[in-house]
Formats: structure tokens, C-alpha cells, sequence
């Protein structure tokens, strides 16, 4: 994508993320990606963080715009180079979505930045995260939602909070099973069956496999509602409020404690 010049200011903050001496880019890796994306590596300063700026700065004021910055965030943040690392990467997207959240960007978990709502302040984006963390943990909800309280992923109308706790529902049950399947078809083969992956129960009676049954529907309407829809519809025609939100992430805890307690029924 093309984007504006991005301020000094601005430009150092996000350099200071990607070099960072604990959670950054090495050396080695700045280098890599400046030369693959035809941008000359300048080391001046003393430490990575100032290498990088100065080298994404001759970029920029060479094309007149932005979209080297882009570039290389893009490259250093495509998923593929975080197997077996998930948690780098969420640690470097968190970070980065804060300072973005102030342009008007957002970087996807698909490596791709995107436009949003321009928050208007730091303080603004992180006040948001922080209330509707606070009201959930008065709701006592699993630890598995909270993570979703980010200031990147709240600021945008709670939408994509709430899908992407959607998402880590799915994540469970392939974990729980080794299944690769998403949406209604891994339910159906997770719960469904005479002799299901997954039970919630000791399925013995005829009211507990009506529970089980049940259950795999909530699974299917959660993933058929508030997963796929907001996959494939632009915001503003699935905007959520807090009171939404708040109601919505309660249901995905709920789930996440039941299919934690499938633990002990699971299939040998």
C-alpha cells in the first residue's frame, strides 16, 4: 500500500520497536530485509534502532512517501518467519499496532497493514483496552479472553477483539483433538459422533447427549455469527459496542471453561 511520509517522530517510534535490543530485529535479520527490499543500509547513530531509521529515511525521502516503511514491516512481520515463535510475534504486532493505531494503520496477524479509525491519542487507545479488561475481570472471565483486551485490537470498535476470540476457540479444540479442520466441520468432527473427539459429558443418558448436541450448535452459531460474518463484511456493517463486546467475550469464556473440562473425557 501507499502511504504518506511518515513523520521523524513517528518514524524513530517504530524503529525503536524493530530494533529493540530485547524483542527487536537482529542485526543480521535489518540487513536481510533492507537489502531484499533495494534499500540502502545506512548504520549511523549507535545502536540498530538508529542504523534502521536512518536507512528507511533516505527510503522514503528518495520515493517522496511512506510505502518503504510499509514495505519493510510488512516483510518483517509476514507470519511464516514466527513458526514456533507465536509469541515474539504477538509481543512485535502489539507494539507496533499501538504506535500504528495513531496514524490511522493497523497491522493484520496476516502481516498486512491496513487503514482504521485514527485514534486520537495513546492514552486514548490504551483507556479503552484497560475498561473493557477491568469489566471482564469483574466478570471473572477465562484468561484465554483477556489476552484479547489489546489497545490495537479494542481501539477499532471492539470489532476485531471479538473475532479474534472467536478465533482462539477454534485454536482449542484443534489443539485438544489435532484436528486441522475450522468453523462448523471441525465442531461436527470434534463433538459429533457416537464416540466424539470431545465430550462435555459421560454422554450416559439421553439428557446429557442432548447436552453435547447442544453445545457442538452454540459452537456452530458462534463461529456462524461472530467468526464468519466479521470475516467477510466490511466494519461498518457489523459495529460493536462495548456493551456488545462485553456480552459477546462472556460467551467465549464460557465456552473455553466448558472445553477445558473436556479434558478428563477426551478419546484415547
Amino acid at each position: 500500500m501507499e502511504y504518506k511520509k511518515f513523520d521523524y517522530d513517528q518514524l524513530k517510534a517504530i524503529c525503536n520497536i524493530l530494533g529493540d535490543t530485547n524483542e527487536g530485529l537482529t542485526g543480521s535479520e535489518i540487513k536481510e530485509a533492507l537489502s531484499q527490499l533495494n534499500i540502502v543500509y545506512i548504520p549511523e547513530g549507535n545502536n540498530k534502532a538508529s542504523y534502521l531509521f536512518h536507512s528507511l529515511k533516505w527510503r522514503q525521502e528518495l520515493d517522496l512517501n511512506g510505502s518503504g516503511t510499509i514495505k519493510f514491516i510488512e516483510k518483517c512481520m509476514t507470519p511464516i518467519r514466527y513458526i514456533g515463535n507465536h509469541s515474539l510475534h504477538n509481543s512485535r504486532l502489539e507494539k507496533l499496532n499501538i504506535a500504528l493505531s495513531l496514524l490511522g494503520l493497523k497491522l493484520e496477524e496476516n502481516g498486512k497493514i491496513q487503514y482504521i479509525e485514527k485514534a486520537e491519542s495513546l492514552k486514548e487507545a490504551m483507556d479503552k483496552a484497560n475498561r473493557l479488561k477491568r469489566k471482564l475481570e469483574e466478570r471473572n472471565v477465562h484468561i484465554d479472553v483477556l489476552k484479547f483486551c489489546r489497545a490495537e485490537l479494542v481501539n477499532d470498535n471492539y470489532f476485531h477483539a471479538v473475532f479474534e476470540a472467536t478465533k482462539s476457540v477454534a485454536d482449542k479444540i484443534r489443539d485438544k483433538t489435532g484436528l486441522t479442520k475450522d468453523g462448523a466441520e471441525l465442531v461436527s468432527l470434534a463433538f459429533g459422533s457416537e464416540s466424539p473427539l470431545l465430550k462435555i459429558n459421560n454422554l450416559s443418558s439421553e439428557t446429557e447427549k442432548s447436552e453435547q448436541r447442544g453445545f457442538a450448535n452454540l459452537l456452530r452459531g458462534l463461529f456462524g455469527t461472530f467468526r464468519n460474518v466479521p470475516a467477510h463484511a466490511p466494519k461498518i456493517k457489523w459495529a460493536i459496542e462495548e456493551e456488545d463486546a462485553l456480552d459477546l467475550l462472556s460467551l467465549v469464556s464460557y465456552i473455553h471453561r466448558k472445553l477445558d473440562a473436556t479434558m478428563s473425557f477426551m478419546k484415547e
